[in-house]
């Protein structure tokens, strides 16, 4: 769908009222079978959108869009004067690609946020759900004078940051190794890191944050994992561009803190958000499964699995963790 005549019909739906297919066709230029046409194309994106007889089509619920100025407003002073480049668009197949597409570039701090992804992933190569402003979903670039060599524990360091500006906000907000965001045992975000550059340095990472705001009703019950969002734990509705300025504080904080100490400072401060402290999991390998007691993290961020009275540390990039 062309993202102009997408923004456009969904500024006519966000007033809040009921338009008319022939009204909106006028509005537009268009006829009324391209109207349902896009009407459609919106659904598919995860927009609801309730077809009225006698009065035409409006949305089930508010859609409150980004917006850039009141993003930079809502910010803190440290973010703003290091957030070089925001940029936010309608629809994308996935904002970490565009960002490694743009890398030799770019320059550190740039930030590029989405309505909603097309191809959006996660970790090993799971897929996001992205509905059409819903969450967080984008990406932040960094440049390092480290090398890769040296970015280990950089998901944790992040999950950590996000989840400590959350549990400030009274939500008890936990990381699940390596980079999820759990509350209650259900799956609030997940992190995607991708990185490049020399093995000593330098280097550069793509912060990939997709961050559940507040779903459509019946996503949920259609994903194969329990899933939710922030409105639900909330003690008061929050704007989405301030929960989204909230999630962005976090990663240049998080990013910032690791440029310059690396992992070390993060790692006393794992156990208050540790998700899978003392319980069992299972940890899936390329070729075998086994079964432990997770106990914490080492000073590289690896995860410790007691089997049997044997600590066996486990390398975020090789296995798949399950609660046992």
């Amino acid at each position: 769908m062309n993202p102009q005549s997408l923004d456009a019909l969904i500024d006519l739906l966000a007033t809040g009222n009921a338009h008319s297919g022939e009204a909106l066709a006028q509005a537009l230029g268009i006829s009324r079978a391209a109207v349902w046409k896009k009407i459609e194309g919106l659904r598919e994106l995860g927009i609801e959108i309730e077809g009225r007889a006698g009065s035409g089509y409006a949305l089930a619920r508010p859609i409150e869009r980004l917006d850039v100025a009141r993003l930079r407003e809502a910010v803190g002073a440290t973010t703003r004067g290091r957030l070089r480049d925001l940029r936010i668009v309608s629809v994308i197949d996935s904002t970490n690609a565009a960002l490694r597409a743009e890398a030799a570039h770019l320059a550190s701090g740039s930030l590029l946020l989405a309505e909603a992804q097309t191809a959006g992933r996660g970790r090993r190569g799971r897929t996001w759900a992205s509905p059409f402003a819903a969450g967080f979903l984008g990406s932040l670039f960094w440049r390092f004078e480290r090398g890769l060599a040296d970015l280990g524990g950089l998901s944790l360091a992040v999950g950590i940051t996000l989840a400590e500006a959350w549990r400030a906000h009274g939500l008890d907000v936990r990381v699940k190794w390596p980079n999820d965001l759990w509350i209650d045992g259900s799956k609030l975000a997940g992190l995607l890191i991708e990185a490049g550059g020399e093995f000593h340095g330098p280097s550069h990472v793509v912060v990939g944050l997709g961050l559940n705001i507040a779903l459509p009703a019946g996503l949920q019950s259609a994903l194969d994992q329990p899933v939710t969002d922030l409105a639900a734990h909330l003690p008061m509705p929050m704007s989405r561009n301030m929960a989204v300025a909230i999630c962005i504080d976090a990663l240049f904080a998080a990013l910032d803190e690791f440029s310059r100490a690396g992992f070390a400072p993060f790692v006393p401060r794992w156990a208050a958000v540790d998700a899978l402290a003392d319980r069992p999991v299972t940890v899936h390998e390329a070729t075998t499964t086994w079964v432990g007691i997770a106990r914490g993290i080492d000073d590289r961020g690896r995860l410790q699995v007691d089997t049997d009275g044997r600590l066996r540390c486990v390398d975020a990039g090789e296995v798949s963790i399950r609660l046992a």
